[in-house]
């Protein structure tokens, strides 16, 4: 199948390991998440990998590994946040070293040159559209086992856009579509990021359905908390402690849910479970800004005004967003601006915006959260570990 791809040199790899062949691995991946606006960053970076395969001409096991790790690598370094990419890539190329152990009965030799490696590589891209199958379904499944904690007249606190939870709720609204008797509270971020517009897309959809949903500002989620039944996020990792990195904001939602003694849940896809342990907010294999100390005055105001995403645009007649290519999600952060005799000093928005950026995680520690919700059932934190330990060996 022929791309329409505009050439990206740093993602551009060698498909047979001798220079003939080129496949833009980056712009491949770009592409698929601006086609495809359901598509999570993990599944799109697998999917542009099966493509890298199926288009490859390489001969042995280990060069079409090196192919692999070296399309991989790429990925990696062509986003400013590639924690939840990484948990997918990761586990679908253990998952590949798993179906290339068992093709010794098409007639392959391990490290040699005889036998059909058309059919091996017939066999693993097989199985690898078999892997994107089955992680693109898992979100209609996480949603069939989390409807069930969506009692009658609850009240279910989000952030973030997450499209899991998106789905969960959705499915919880059409499954009492006779009689709609759950309510929904958005908190929507101070600044505006891709997440936000996803999130009025489900804010949206769900009043459609009939769904009662009051959008609120972070500030005011200790506020609403009295009214709360449950808080429901989704994730961009689940780390091996049984903890979360996602958007900005869900640890102190974490924390003030747990001081008022409500069920905190994650919803949230098996192929995040990413292997990291951190330690702590600053132990996060992502480089952030947060806190930007100076001595500086800002020029103007200190009112945060939000930065437009690139590649998104809002329709102020409708409140809908317009999405042309969901940009955001590969996009560095807008670049500082410098002190110039004509620009003496950044405000204090634009030094918080160029810091920050539209990609910003922290981390939720397992002792907030009450259960994770996977398609493959409803864990505890602490059975996370047992679950890694399932998918990788």
């Amino acid at each position: 199948m022929a791309l329409d791809l505009d050439p990206i040199a740093e993602g551009v790899v060698r498909t047979n390991g001798r220079g003939s062949e080129e496949f833009d691995i980056v712009a491949t991946y770009k592409k698929l998440l601006a086609t495809d606006p359901d598509l999570t960053m993990p599944v799109a970076a697998i999917e542009a990998l099966v493509l890298l395969l199926s288009h490859s001409s390489t001969t042995t096991i280990s060069e079409t590994m090196d192919l692999l790790n070296s399309a991989t690598t790429h990925l990696k370094h062509s986003i400013p946040n590639p924690i939840s990419l990484s948990a997918g890539t990761d586990l679908f190329l253990r998952y590949l070293v798993t179906t290339l152990n068992g093709t010794r009965g098409l007639g392959f030799i391990p490290g040699g040159v005889t036998g059909d490696f058309q059919a091996i590589r017939h066999h693993l891209v097989s199985n690898g559209r078999l892997f994107v199958k089955r992680a693109k379904e898992s979100r209609t499944t996480i949603g069939g086992y989390a409807q069930n904690f969506i009692r009658d007249e609850s009240v279910v606190l989000t952030n973030g856009g997450s499209r899991v939870v998106g789905a969960v709720l959705r499915a919880a609204a059409e499954a009492r579509s006779n009689s709609v008797r759950f309510k929904v509270i958005y908190v929507q971020s101070s600044t505006s990021t891709s997440n936000d517009i996803e999130g009025d897309e489900t804010i949206r959809s769900l009043r459609e359905l009939g769904v009662p949903v009051a959008v609120i500002p972070d500030a005011a989620v200790a506020y609403s908390l009295g009214k709360v039944s449950m808080v429901l996020v989704g994730a961009e990792g689940v780390v091996e402690n049984g903890g979360i990195i996602s958007r900005m904001g869900t640890y102190q939602v974490g924390l003030l849910a747990k001081s008022a003694s409500k069920p905190f849940l994650v919803v949230v896809e098996s192929h995040k479970f990413v292997r990291l342990y951190p330690l702590g907010q600053y132990d996060l294999p992502v480089e952030q800004k947060i806190l930007d100390f100076t001595t500086e005055s800002p020029s103007t105001s200190t009112t945060i005004i939000a930065a437009p995403v690139p590649g998104f645009k809002r329709d102020d007649s409708t409140d809908t967003p317009a999405i042309k290519e969901r940009s955001g999600y590969f996009e560095e952060s807008p670049a500082p601006k410098k002190t110039t005799a004509s620009n003496p000093a950044q405000s204090g928005s634009d030094r918080m915006l160029a810091n920050t950026g539209p990609l910003a995680v922290d981390y939720t520690p397992p002792n907030l959260i009450t259960a994770l919700i996977t398609e493959s059932g409803v864990h505890t934190p602490s059975a996370v570990s047992e679950e890694l330990i399932k998918l990788w060996y």
